[in-house]
């Protein structure tokens, strides 16, 4: 097509080589891309024809940060169709992707955008001695500086967050709360083995690990306890009188091997280890508590600390647990059981595919009934990526209303699944909690203002119909539509017993187009009546019963 073009981002601007040898550099063998590390050698095959440096140090990280995003700006765009104009040539670049960015900024009519081995070998060579073609204009210290500088700047740019809202610190808390976990247990069972030697009797009548680290480092050895013992005893047990009569009777007549001073100096050491680990790791859960409070208090209230956290570790950050749909949160953490499932279904035979993952360990998945497990996993899955969503784009001033409503909501389709209990409309509760948000929001701004005024109605009471837009974000179908529950159905309905019926499993509940149903945009109108099946056939009844009586009548 014509001559080879190079374009090279530097850390001080962009340039442009012009390839000489172009047979040489085709054809790659291994001698020519050895003698390119001689400066002269390369500088003969290449030469430089362009060099536009950056005007700032801001435009310098905003090119850069472009190119790596493989976007083009517009510094770049008018530097190369300023310099080739109408040339038909080739213009070879570092990445594909980018390359195609710029292909389609600058069109096909004249400048091709490659970007193969060959290129690549290139610009890694002109990225060894770029200094060099540069030391007539610009010193090497001048560069060092400037990869320097906006190394450091790029960084600085990558890293930035708001400290409030860092969810790399809950992911961390409860990693270190799992490992904290493992450890008492392991050391605290070491303790267990090693005190049983002197006094095995209190291993049965403990089985709390770290009150046994208490009751070790409180009782010491058997043949030298004291009044002051047997009080502390007391006091670990919070006054329980008859274990700790009973601890003592069995220290006295104890089956255990006497043991030195040295020795239980050192057990109790190790046991007030553990106690520390014990005190740490409960300092660390208040810590946690805080930080979701903070970053996912929605999440927070749904599922409490551990299950929302764990699902924000599982997914790497809240902003990726934002963009999960509510199937892939439901499944969350069961990962290997779904693909081993899928891997095992031949022909016909359908999957047994997992019903829940990390939201099994919630409480409500264990008050729901077997029958109705893979239900509730469904709609607690919904919910879940509805809070994560909200958490994740939300306003510093909501709080955890829309959790606790939410989770409200889930409580009361628990009821629906074991009683038959309607469960309110999600619009209404989306209302109810959007109210109420503005409300706690007005109610800060007074406390926080040194004038006092009353609140504005409008931001205390807003009307539904102003805020039906809003809620379809949340789901504007009703929960009543979607799991198929007629409006004017009574509440003591025995309407589990109707789901029920013609399902053998939970997995293929007719329920299960309503529940996904919830999460997509721009639903039904929330005010529509559920419409019996049976109307349309007593329609047809009805007309022909009427056509009968004309033809007689006739």
């Amino acid at each position: 097509m014509g001559k080879l073009y190079l374009l090279f981002e530097a850390a001080s601007g962009y340039a442009i080589f012009r390839v000489v040898e172009a047979e040489d550099v085709a054809s790659g063998t291994t001698a020519v891309q050895s003698s390119w590390g001689d400066f002269h050698r390369f500088a003969s095959s290449v030469k430089l024809r362009a060099f536009e440096p950056y005007v700032s140090a801001d435009q310098a990280l905003e090119d850069v940060s472009a190119v790596s995003e493989n976007r083009v700006t517009p510094f770049l765009l008018e530097f190369v169709r300023g310099y080739f104009g109408s040339k038909r040539c080739l213009l070879g670049v570092s990445e594909p992707r980018f390359g195609a960015a710029l292909q389609e900024q600058l069109g096909k009519k004249h400048v091709r955008v490659v970007a193969d081995e060959h290129i690549q070998e290139l610009l890694r060579n002109i990225r060894q001695h770029f200094e060099k073609f540069l030391s007539a204009e610009v010193s090497s210290e001048e560069l060092s500086k400037a990869q320097l500088g906006l190394a450091h700047a790029l960084s600085r740019s990558r890293i930035q967050f708001n400290p409030q809202r860092n969810d790399h610190a809950v992911v961390q808390a409860i990693h270190l709360i799992d490992q904290l976990d493992k450890d008492i247990n392991t050391f605290g069972m070491r303790v267990r083995e090693w005190y049983s030697w002197h006094f095995p009797e209190l291993a049965k009548l403990v089985s709390d690990i770290v009150l046994y680290c208490r009751l070790v480092c409180a009782l010491g050895m058997r043949s030298e306890m004291t009044t002051k013992q047997e009080e502390d005893v007391n006091s670990l047990l919070h006054g329980d009188e008859e274990l700790t009569q009973r601890i003592l009777r069995a220290a006295r007549s104890s089956m255990g091997t006497e043991i030195s001073p040295l020795d239980i100096i050192q057990i109790r050491l190790f046991a007030q280890r553990v106690i520390q680990m014990a005190t740490y790791r409960d300092h660390l859960q208040g810590y946690l508590g805080q930080r979701l409070s903070l970053i996912a208090p929605s999440l927070r209230a749904l599922l409490g600390d551990h299950v929302a956290a764990r699902l924000i570790a599982h997914a790497g950050s809240l902003v990726n647990l934002a963009k999960y749909p509510a199937s892939t949160v439901q499944i969350l953490g069961a990962e290997k059981a779904l693909f081993r499932a899928l891997k095992q279904a031949r022909g016909k035979r359908l999957a047994r595919t997992p019903k829940y993952g990390l939201l099994f360990n919630s409480t409500f998945i264990a008050k729901a009934k077997q029958r109705a497990k893979g239900r509730i996993s469904r709609y607690l899955a919904n919910k879940v990526s509805l809070a994560s969503r909200i958490d994740c784009f939300r306003s510093d001033r909501i709080g955890d209303t829309f959790g606790r409503k939410l989770r409200e909501q889930v409580e009361e389709r628990l009821q629906f699944y074991e009683k038959g209990l309607r469960p309110r409309r999600n619009a209404a509760v989306m209302t109810e909690a959007m109210n109420e948000a503005l409300a706690t929001s007005a109610m800060d701004d007074m406390r926080g203002s040194d004038i006092e005024e009353t609140p504005r109605p409008a931001a205390a009471g807003l009307r539904a119909d102003r805020l039906e837009n809003s809620l379809l974000v949340f789901g504007s179908a009703t929960d009543a539509d979607a799991e198929g529950v007629p409006e004017s159905a009574a509440p003591e309905t025995p309407a589990h017993d109707v789901m029920m019926r013609k399902r053998s499993h939970d997995d293929t509940s007719f329920v299960d187009a309503g529940d996904a149903h919830l999460t997509t945009l721009g639903a039904q109108d929330s005010s529509r009546e559920a419409i019996p099946r049976e109307a349309p056939r007593k329609k047809k009844k009805q007309d022909k019963h009427r056509a009968e009586a004309v033809h007689e009548t006739v």
